[in-house]
């Protein structure tokens, strides 16, 4: 009698562990930074070298929460030299654009 031969189907990205996207992602040539990047960031980096279209069910923002924090670290500290100057006027407007930041990340996340 004859074997069936499984077919191997491919797990969809979404379902895949960060590990097993990173070892998917180094395989590609136009992938680099894989070993840096979170989840979210492999799926979308690997649809793209593959030419596959993002379907995600989240409505994609403009801005990364990388590029968020970085701002919030700047501002933490401006906010720091205009309490060094005794500023607190500008320091407490620095302190509300901080945490205005932080609830946009709790958001984009």
């Amino acid at each position: 009698m004859g074997k069936k031969e499984k077919q191997v189907k491919e797990k969809p990205l979404e379902k895949l562990t960060a590990p097993e996207l990173r070892e998917i992602a180094r395989q590609l040539p136009e992938v680099t930074g894989a070993s840096g990047m979170n989840k979210a960031e492999l799926i979308s980096t690997i649809k793209k070298a593959r030419g596959l279209e993002e379907t995600g069910k989240k409505k994609q923002s403009k801005v990364s929460i990388r590029e968020i924090k970085a701002k919030i670290r700047e501002l933490k500290n401006k906010r720091q030299n205009f309490l060094e100057q005794d500023d607190k006027k500008m320091a407490d407007i620095f302190r509300r654009r901080i945490s205005r930041l932080k609830k946009k990340t709790r958001r984009v996340a």
